[in-house]
């Protein structure tokens, strides 16, 4: 799991694992697989109007801009469970909210960062104008946010608990 507070994040020892050995790949062979891409693409000639050349290069700097990525997420990562005290919006909870107050119209979703969003639940970053607006808040309270459009909204937290996976 993965959870951000106080530029720390936490991570389960399955998610630093996956991170980690992500890294080592991209760090290792895909490097030397994309040299090779970009090697063999300089020899057909002409590199202004050669497109695989081209589309290299740009595979190279996305794949070097991820490698920052876990680099940093990695170097500010504990592992283990960060606490969570139930009834109170945290990274690592399940939120349940109320729009407007309708408690006929809710939503579940998990407060984690992107590298742990899942298939089984809406995940939402602590860092979204939603996330932003219910963190820290207590089941029972109105937490307001700011919409796309500039306005605000407000939702009632029913309930926070911690996602068991």
């Amino acid at each position: 799991m993965t959870q951000t507070s106080d530029n720390v994040t936490w991570l389960t020892q399955e998610a630093y694992t996956k991170l980690k050995d992500e890294l080592e790949y991209l760090t290792g062979p895909a490097r030397t697989e994309i040299a090779a891409k970009i090697a063999a693409a300089r020899e057909e000639g002409d590199l202004r109007e050669n497109g695989g050349y081209h589309a290299a290069k740009e595979e190279q700097g996305k794949q070097e801009l991820r490698v920052r990525q876990l680099t940093q997420l990695l170097e500010h990562a504990k592992v283990g469970e960060a606490p969570a005290e139930e009834g109170v919006v945290a990274p690592g909870m399940v939120v349940t909210i109320a729009f407007d107050g309708d408690e006929d119209d809710t939503l579940d979703f998990l407060l984690a960062s992107r590298e742990y969003a899942s298939d089984d639940i809406e995940t939402y970053s602590p860092q979204s104008p939603l996330g932003v607006g219910v963190n820290g808040k207590k089941v029972g309270e109105d937490a307001e946010y700011e919409l796309p459009n500039g306005k605000k909204a407000t939702v009632k937290i029913l309930s926070a608990k911690p996602y068991t996976g």
